[in-house]
């Protein structure tokens, strides 16, 4: 009985170290487990969000651009585009305006920034006026850097409505004169701007380019500058207005994609993460004038911008991409005349848009040397007549009508409108969170998404 016993006491302390030790161990385990939930919540944290915009841009255009891209091959053959495999949803673009059903640029870069409807030529105010915060500002407040990137007027009707505040898109001025202005934490709430516009900062009454100076920006106008210069703030202006459309611009001026790169190389410095919202402004421009050329040239200029932000997000792995359009314009068609067929080549064949090829002849050149240097086209006596009769009738559009003629006639473009048209628009988004945007939504629901991510990274 004592041997037992003696066994038994033994026996007793070991069970206990056995049960203490397999306490240890589990909370080696639990702990090891709590890192590993929180390795995989920071893998999932969207840390930066780039917002791109091709103004205009409706479904017809990536259709279109689907066929240049294929040099002009039927259907059957056609390679994606950069934005195709990302595709998640449509968009509804509507105003909330008494006088309009259909959005221009003001309202519905206000409805994509700050999540409210509001009436058209509004800027980032609702429709009583008053003033509703941006996700942009939400980035800025919660310590990330910020960032706009624009082909048009950096003060233009979208990257205003996610920079400033104004009752009327047409303030120009003042809108410009707010990007230096507003503060947030008692500094300047954008960080980079990179677009047109030199004629709204440097005027007369005030030079904006010189008090971002002193506040500590770097200023460039030219892509050689823009290329050099490394600072983290930076105004870039590259054109009086407008830049150039893609298809015409010179070797000083940087493309979309340029400016795109340097404001994501500029930005991704702040370990908090940033904010960017970029426009392929001018998509619109071209639709305006029911020039083929001028937008199939943009919206490849977008989509070079598109695939250099998609992939530092793939390089990245907490970074949001989400493109889409704030409306449509021009009520294009892929296809017209009464045909069933939509032909390419002859918008390939263009080396400069119509409109460049127009303000040379409105220079001197006879409209037969401009078409035959700028095309790899032959046109018909009758056709070249056509150009010179339309250039003397009205000297400022007559030339460029009659040009986007001779194209959307060859390549059985249609045209409904040279305004907005109310369809709803293609969703594209990429990284942590892009299941968030699937389906149809509103344009509001983006921002409100956006505002959520921002304050919780998910």
């Amino acid at each position: 009985m004592k041997f037992f016993q003696n066994v038994k006491a033994k026996l007793l302390p070991l069970a206990a170290v056995s049960v203490l030790t397999a306490g240890i161990f589990t909370g080696i385990e639990f702990q090891q487990a709590e890192k590993a939930d929180a390795k995989k919540q920071d893998k999932n944290e969207i840390r930066n969000v780039i917002v791109m915009i091709g103004d205009g841009m409706g479904t017809p255009y990536i259709n279109a651009y689907r066929s240049l891209k294929n040099n002009g091959k039927t259907p059957n053959d056609m390679k994606l585009t950069e934005f195709d495999p990302n595709l998640t949803g449509m968009m509804m673009t509507y105003p909330d305006d008494p006088d309009y059903n259909i959005t221009d640029s003001a309202a519905a870069g206000t409805a994509l920034s700050t999540g409210v409807k509001t009436y058209n030529n509004a800027i980032g105010v609702n429709k009583n006026k008053k003033r509703v915060k941006s996700v942009l500002e939400e980035a800025k407040e919660q310590g990330k850097s910020t960032g706009l990137v624009a082909t048009s007027e950096i003060n233009h009707a979208t990257p205003a409505a996610y920079g400033a505040h104004n009752e009327s898109r047409k303030n120009m001025n003042q809108i410009a004169n707010s990007y230096f202005d507003d503060k947030i934490n008692g500094k300047q709430k954008i960080d980079v701007l990179l677009g047109g516009g030199k004629t709204y900062f440097n005027r007369k009454d005030r030079n904006l380019t010189e008090e971002f100076k002193k506040t500590g920006y770097s200023y460039v106008t030219t892509k050689r500058e823009l290329k050099k210069d490394k600072n983290k703030q930076l105004l870039g202006l590259f054109a009086d207005g407008g830049l150039a459309k893609a298809l015409d611009r010179d070797s000083q001026t940087p493309s979309l994609e340029d400016m795109t790169s340097s404001a994501i190389d500029r930005l991704n410095q702040n370990k908090k993460g940033f904010f960017l919202m970029v426009e392929g402004s001018q998509i619109d421009w071209a639709a305006h004038e029911n020039d083929v050329v001028g937008a199939m040239s943009e919206v490849k200029d977008f989509e070079k911008a598109y695939k250099a932000a998609i992939q530092f997000a793939k390089k990245d792995k907490h970074t949001l991409v989400i493109a889409t359009a704030d409306h449509t314009t021009g009520g294009f068609t892929i296809g017209a005349n009464g045909e069933k067929n939509w032909h390419a080549k002859p918008i390939l064949a263009a080396k400069r848009t119509p409109e460049f090829m127009a303000k040379k002849i409105a220079e001197g050149k006879p409209a037969k040397d401009v078409l035959t240097r700028y095309t790899d086209l032959t046109f018909t006596a009758e056709e070249i007549k056509t150009v010179e009769a339309a250039a003397q009738a009205d000297q400022d559009k007559g030339a460029y009508k009659s040009i986007t003629k001779l194209f959307n006639t060859r390549s059985n473009s249609g045209w409904t409108s040279t305004d907005h048209t109310g369809e709803e628009v293609p969703v594209y988004a990429y990284g942590p969170g892009k299941e968030k945007f699937a389906g149809l939504i509103n344009n509001t629901d983006q921002a409100k998404k956006i505002f959520k991510i921002l304050k919780t990274g998910k």
